[in-house]
């Protein structure tokens, strides 16, 4: 067991117990309430993160802007989100013991997953080595058992093609996306062209940062030999706009 896996437990653990303590009904608006602050923290955190890099050009501030951005927005959005749940909607329903139970700690499970799921997702884009305290992008980051990580952006990928795209844009999260007729092959009616790459981009940043590699403004000359880098931050998914 690595130290993610710690600390993934721990942050499970205690925002289950808190979540939980609120009753079923504020446990149940704060698991929805989490889950959508995740899905727009991640449609809006690219261009707010292009927007924060305007503010300074030192590789270091550079590499923060998106994990900044990520985090910001949820803890902006949940906070924000639960202060005017709290002012328009009761505050005690009653219910069967049993229901209650249920309710509270199933919303406090749902709300301490996505939560975990969403840092856990998070770290990609953070100024770290590439693997850190027991993660890899390869790995299941939790006990090697379940990759919450992999789950949260498979959801959001699924979110912005299916449920909440714009229609007819064609546009969606991670990847650039053409639709076209089936020859047979994949599934349903269209071939999946759709590759997501947020895994493997931010994790070449964040090798890059590790070996000194990393361009600033179009490129940057390697401290290991003179080799210049040209790719520079990794390319948004969302070519620097909403998707959904």
């Amino acid at each position: 067991m690595g130290g993610i896996d710690i600390l993934l437990l721990i942050i499970l653990g205690l925002v289950t117990w808190s979540v939980a303590s609120e009753g079923i009904w504020g446990a149940s608006l704060t698991s929805l309430i989490v889950i959508f602050s995740g899905l727009l923290a991640m449609n809006f955190f690219e261009p707010v993160a292009g927007m924060l890099e305007g503010f300074g050009s030192s590789l270091w501030w550079r590499s923060h802007c998106d994990i900044l951005a990520l985090l910001g927005l949820f803890a902006g959005l949940v906070l924000g989100l639960r202060t005017l749940t709290d002012r328009i909607s009761p505050r005690f329903i009653t219910s069967d013991r049993l229901a209650y139970e249920l309710g509270r700690w199933g919303g406090g499970l749902l709300a301490g997953y996505v939560t975990m799921a969403f840092l856990l997702t998070a770290l990609h884009t953070g100024p770290f080595p590439r693997n850190f305290w027991g993660f890899t992008p390869e790995r299941r980051n939790l006990l090697n058992i379940v990759a919450p990580d992999r789950q949260w952006l498979g959801f959001t990928q699924w979110v912005s093609e299916e449920t909440l795209k714009r229609s007819g844009g064609g546009k969606v999260f991670d990847g650039p996306r053409t639709i076209r007729a089936s020859t047979g092959e994949g599934i349903g009616p269209h071939a999946n062209t759709t590759w997501p790459s947020f895994i493997i981009r931010y994790a070449t940043r964040r090798q890059q940062i590790a070996s000194g590699t990393l361009a600033i403004g179009g490129g940057a000359t390697s401290s290991g030999g003179g080799v210049r880098i040209e790719q520079g931050m990794p390319s948004r998914g969302g070519g620097g706009g909403p998707t959904f």
